[in-house]
């Protein structure tokens, strides 16, 4: 600055800096005597307390403790050998009423009030919006292709296999377990599709730690998953319209309005999406232009497929797996997203099943046995259906052990799944708390299985080898 302007500033500025302390001083002579007393004796006290009870403010700290806790347990199960994501689930546990609620009940109600819920609810869905995009652009639609005869046998015995199970075991705990308005097609079906699923994105993670992506049972596990996943979010939203409708025969104009929708997704909007893309798209550069349009075909779609019946996470699945088949722009897209939605909205979502998560309500030997019921047929289910159909395919057995290992994978996806059950009044609390604890075991298990099956045929090997 300046000589000339220095002595300038003190002159234009305190002048107006002087005027505004009279016209502040003058004003408190406008006040009247009871509006001063109310600042004065109630305003400074309870203002700081009234800031700690603000919606934002409450929203704040969830968010802080939040992702304090998911990353430190994520870290530490990362120490022994787990996926992050593992102790991200735990963490939400952690928080929830089964473990802070029950020490601490004072700082879980200040940290977790009721009127709280709903914001937090809202927030982890738009991550989960986001991150089910993000999963639709994952798929590779030619890789798929490439080896579809082998993956889609593995894939679909791995759903059909554990889907009966589920169905199955629904018919036993329908009378006891199942909501009264619910009907058992509608608690079968969503039974059977919870047993089945496998964590496409938990298990690329866990297949790319170990560096066996390349290798013959990696690349199945992966390509049946895909398949799965797939498979599993097709007839999902089948099964959440005969739960919204209460009948098959009262679901069939949802199953016509989902038809139509996914047919003018994958014939029109692919169409243009294809085609503003090599107008917006220069290698390495996305146009803002393009961007906006992607993102409101985005919620637009999640949109469109919640007011259908169907759940706004499969239009925004669908609405990924139309983006033009372009590595380079999909990385792209995914590079923005994934920060926000993977690590600063999904532990929100971990935290908020946890909060759903009570494992008090299992409160006699009854429930326990049940929910070891559960996870047994869910470990059956899928490793005995995988392993069964890569033997029949030409797999040998270590490799077919691998991928029944690995397809048992569940994580991620099937907490997303069981909210949705859970959000829809198809799952009571307890069948809840179970398919959670379900969830984790599975996942909790592969690495160490994995390690087991390795051990074995290596020692199998040094013993022919002697």
């Amino acid at each position: 600055m300046k000589k000339r302007h220095l002595q300038l500033y003190p002159l234009i500025i305190l002048p107006l800096i002087a005027v505004i302390l009279f016209l502040l001083w003058q004003g408190k002579k406008l006040e009247a005597d009871n509006l001063i007393s109310t600042i004065t004796n109630a305003g400074s006290q309870n203002h700081f307390v009234e800031s700690t009870k603000h919606p934002l403010s409450i929203m704040l700290l969830q968010i802080v403790v939040i992702l304090s806790v998911a990353r430190l347990v994520g870290y530490i199960f990362q120490r022994i050998g787990q996926q992050s994501v593992i102790g991200e689930i735990t963490a939400g546990i952690i928080l929830g009423p089964s473990l802070l609620g029950w020490l601490m009940p004072g700082i879980f109600g200040f940290l977790f009030p009721i009127s709280s819920l709903p914001n937090l609810q809202l927030l982890s869905q738009i991550g989960l919006v986001l991150f089910m995009f993000i999963i639709g652009m994952e798929l590779d639609i030619n890789t798929l292709k490439s080896r579809a005869s082998e993956a889609i046998l593995v894939s679909h015995v791995s759903i059909v296999f554990p889907y009966f199970l589920g169905v199955g075991l629904a018919y036993f705990l329908y009378e006891s377990y199942a909501p009264s308005n619910i009907s058992f097609v509608a608690f079968g079906l969503f039974m059977g599709i919870a047993m089945s699923i496998t964590a496409f994105p938990v298990l690329a993670r866990i297949l790319k730690e170990r560096n066996i992506t390349k290798t013959p049972a990696g690349s199945m596990a992966i390509i049946s998953a895909a398949i799965g996943d797939v498979s599993a979010w097709c007839i999902l939203p089948f099964v959440i319209a005969i739960a919204r409708a209460g009948d098959i025969s009262n679901a069939w104009f949802s199953i016509l309005l989902t038809g139509i929708y996914v047919l003018i997704m994958l014939f029109g909007v692919r169409h243009i999406l294809s085609k503003l893309s090599q107008r917006f798209y220069v290698e390495g550069n996305l146009h803002s232009t393009f961007t906006a349009i992607v993102f409101l075909i985005l919620l637009a779609s999640a949109y469109v497929a919640e007011v259908i019946g169907i759940h706004a996470l499969f239009g925004a699945f669908l609405a990924g797996a139309i983006m033009p088949n372009n590595f380079s722009l999909r990385n792209l897209f995914t590079e923005r997203i994934e920060d926000v939605s993977t690590f600063l909205l999904m532990p929100l979502f971990f935290a908020f099943t946890g909060l759903r998560t009570q494992i008090g309500l299992l409160n006699d030997t009854h429930l326990w046995l049940i929910c070891s019921v559960i996870i047994f047929l869910a470990v059956a289910g899928k490793l005995i259906g995988s392993a069964f159909a890569s033997k029949l395919v030409g797999y040998s057995l270590k490799d077919s052990l691998i991928i029944g290992v690995l397809m048992n994978t569940r994580g991620l996806m099937e907490l997303i799944v069981l909210n949705i059950g859970y959000d829809l009044g198809i799952l009571k609390p307890e069948i809840f708390t179970m398919m959670v604890f379900m969830a984790l075991a599975t996942t909790f298990m592969t690495a160490p299985a994995l390690n087991l099956i390795e051990k074995i045929f290596a020692e199998k090997k040094n013993l022919s080898n002697r």
